[in-house]
This record gives C-alpha cells, structure tokens and sequence, in this order.
C-alpha cells in the first residue's frame, strides 16, 4: 500500500487510525467496492465502475456519496499524492449505521475509503482449482460486489494452499460462474463465450469490455452457459479481471487446458487499444 490514504475526502497517513468498531458496515461487511486501473495517472473506465458501484449500493441500502465527480477529484488528488501513476486503486464505500452495535454519535452515514498499490505481476498463465458450490446464482445477492469478502478469499486461500492460483467457482446447477477475482471465457475456434450473469457471476468492467466494445474481426464474444467440461474441451481459456486484463489459463484443476492463444492474444491487443484510447481522451491528450 502506498503513503497515502483517502478517508472522507482528505488525504491522510496509511497508518492513521480512522475506523471504529461501531462503524457497523466495517464488521458486517456491509459496503461496496471498485478496483480501478490507473494507467498515465488516469483512472480507466471510472465512469462504469462509479456506475456499478451505485447500482449495487442502492441493492444493499449502501448510501452513496452524492455527486461522482467530487469523488473523482479527490480519487485523483490520492493518485497525485502517491505518485500512482502506474497502480491500481481500490475504493470503498462502507456504510456507518444500522443495527444494535451501532456506535453513538456517528455523524456520517457512509465512510469512503480509497488506497492505491503497486501493479502485481500475474505471470503468463493461470492454474486454476475448482470449487463446487461456491456461487449461488439464485441469490438476490449474486453479482454484487460487496466489502463481505471473506468467502472469496478463503476459497482462494485453500487454493493456494493445494499450488493453484485461482478458483473456478460453481454454482449450485453446477455451472461455472467465474473465480474468486475474475471472470472466466473459453475459446471454440473463432467464437468466445463467458457465462452469463444468471451464473451468478460479477459483471466485470473488463467483461464488460470485451462483450461490448472491443471487436475484432471474425472473432465473436458471446454469453453462454459452461460447465467444467467445456474449459477441459476448450481451444482456449483466459480469465479477465482489473488487474490482470486477459490473462491465458493454462490449468484447471489437474487438466492442462487447451493451447490455443491467437484469439486471446488479438482481443487482448484490442482491449489495449481501447484503454489507450481512454487515457488519451480523458487525461487530454486529443
């Protein structure tokens, strides 16, 4: 974490203290989250993150700050103070009251909270695990990005633990939804496919990307339901996330996955373009 934090719009110390356990969004992870690419000092694609995060905190009675463009100044003043110019940056919004262990006093509703790190070196490829059951689609929840993580990083933790990276987590028809930090697209010849949101799946900002403005000739990206069986069978897979853009997958659980990267490669190539565009736009330079 670098030097800086964001807390309600002011910039302060990483190990000042700020929270209190009556801050009861902090205990019952009862917030919202975004993880955003800062590329040139440029915060990518922040307008669908902002917008993911608001629909989502209106689910979960979340309140939100009031106008997306006072957060996004003070985002921007926390990269200048960290010199973030290559990292990647995570906002929370955590909601303050509700509940019996509410604390007195509190004169905020929400707390917003923003940090930035370093970019992490994912390697070339992917091994990842499988873990049955690990998303119920049928939640009302299911899809959301919540501050509630211990889940995710528990399955990850246990995935690790057996030299995996990753998880494939399935839902309760079996299907594969997506990882813990990731979703998840397979390769059939010229065609690539990612399940759909009634997988139970979070509807990544780079998903997003690839399923609607990226293009790249004769290759089609589509939503289609998948089962393990259709990684093992697959040309290729890849995972998409923040971080990693289009990462190749070169394992699932103990099958080496197909080899076949061209597609992958050539949409990557075409999300980069598409993100360098952004920058150039929004940090003014055409």
């Amino acid at each position: 974490m670098h030097s800086f934090i964001l807390h309600n719009g002011q910039l302060i110390p990483n190990d000042a203290h700020t929270a209190s356990v009556g801050q009861v969004g902090l205990l019952n992870g009862w917030g919202v989250f975004s993880t955003i690419r800062v590329i040139h000092g440029v915060m990518f694609a922040w307008e669908k993150h902002w917008e993911r995060m608001s629909r989502d905190a209106a689910l979960m009675r979340v309140p939100m700050p009031e106008r997306a463009g006072e957060l996004k100044e003070q985002l921007e003043r926390l990269i200048a103070a960290n010199e973030a110019v290559e990292a990647t940056l995570r906002v929370a919004v955590v909601r303050n009251k509700g509940g019996v262990f509410q604390a007195p006093h509190l004169e905020r509703d929400f707390d917003v909270v923003a940090y930035t790190v370093n970019l992490q070196d994912w390697g070339a490829g992917a091994r990842l695990d499988v873990q049955e059951q690990g998303r119920h689609a049928a939640s009302p929840m299911s899809g959301l990005k919540l501050t509630s993580w211990s889940g995710n990083l528990t399955f990850l933790e246990q995935a690790k633990a057996r030299g995996f990276d990753e998880v494939v987590l399935l839902n309760e028809r079996g299907e594969v939804s997506e990882c813990t930090s990731a979703n998840l697209f397979v390769v059939r010849g010229q065609s690539v496919l990612t399940p759909p949101l009634s997988s139970g799946c979070l509807p990544g900002v780079t998903r997003l990307f690839l399923l609607e403005e990226v293009k790249v000739d004769g290759v089609t990206v589509e939503e289609a339901a998948l089962r393990l069986e259709d990684l093992y069978e697959a040309d290729g897979v890849f995972m998409t996330s923040t971080t990693r853009e289009l990462l190749p997958v070169v394992q699932v659980g103990e099958r080496t996955t197909g080899g076949e990267d061209g597609v992958r490669a050539k949409l990557h190539a075409a999300f980069r373009a598409v993100m360098e565009e952004y920058v150039a736009v929004a940090g003014g330079v055409r």
